[in-house]
């Protein structure tokens, strides 16, 4: 029995190949630079050609697809013998704000026919890394113009658990798992459990919206990715999505999949201490 895992050096993607059993296929781009464990098979294959994928012999994929490929990827997978499909989606579909994006995907999948689960995160902790890393590396600061903002970033691996657990157990079929992350923190208290890791203060730089864009966007984020993250844009472009009447709630399938609370980002911060360091 092989599982497909795409996106398998990715950020949950690379914990997925790590916690399956069984025979894991992995694609990715450039097979030699991949670390992957000894009992995955790499192989050269690239979504945006979905020609290149290798579905013989595949009973299980993990999806995290691009939707000008996804639905051709996902008939692919179908037609080679694919019977459970699990796709990391978002959990901006769950409130609304993705109709063209992860959607897409989704749909395709549920209208396929096979077995299907979604997986639904909200805010990727690792994005911190990207977005604070420079600046603390460089002077122990911190570019963000809201430091008393609450954000409920969720650790990946608490991703990956919920995506192994479903792969390789039966009774998920038809479910769509929000994954929120554990109660949330404000910026400033984010920036705080970094420092404890770092045995260091960080200090927020008093910048504006635009001036925080601009140091996104200098740092490699795609412009319309940081407008969205600073609430200027919408998810899909456009108007900023309304955000007055949301509650930040901590979903259950998270514990009641693993049998555990989410990570802390605290420990998330611990984990991630080398990146921060440089």
């Amino acid at each position: 029995m092989t599982t497909l895992v795409t996106g398998a050096t990715g950020t949950v993607g690379r914990l997925v190949v790590r916690g399956l059993s069984g025979h894991v296929r992995a694609i990715t781009r450039d097979p030699a630079k991949a670390a992957f464990p000894a009992h995955v098979e790499a192989v050269r294959a690239d979504l945006d050609d979905p020609d290149s994928l290798p579905f013989d012999g595949v009973e299980k994929l993990y999806l995290f697809a691009h939707p000008p490929t996804a639905a051709e990827v996902v008939h692919r997978a179908v037609r080679a013998g694919v019977r459970r499909i699990v796709t990391l989606s978002s959990g901006a579909v769950t409130y609304g704000y993705d109709k063209t994006h992860h959607l897409p995907i989704e749909r395709a999948v549920e209208a396929s026919g096979v077995r299907w689960t979604h997986l639904r995160p909200g805010e990727f902790a690792v994005n911190k890394i990207d977005l604070w890393g420079p600046s603390i590396r460089a002077d122990s600061t911190i570019v963000h113009p809201s430091p008393d903002e609450f954000g409920q970033p969720i650790h990946e691996a608490d991703i990956a658990d919920v995506a192994i657990r479903v792969l390789e157990e039966d009774g998920h079929d038809g479910r769509a798992y929000d994954l929120s992350g554990p109660p949330p923190l404000t910026q400033r208290d984010m920036a705080r459990e970094i420092g404890a890791v770092l045995g260091r203060e960080l200090t927020f730089r008093d910048v504006t919206v635009d001036e925080a864009l601009e140091h996104y966007v200098s740092v490699g984020w795609p412009r319309e990715i940081a407008e969205y993250v600073l609430g200027v844009a919408g998810y899909e472009g456009g108007e900023a999505d309304d955000f007055s009447d949301y509650e930040f709630v901590v979903s259950p399938d998270h514990e009641r999949l693993t049998g555990r609370p989410y990570r802390t980002f605290a420990q998330w911060a611990r984990d991630h201490e080398a990146d921060f360091r440089g």
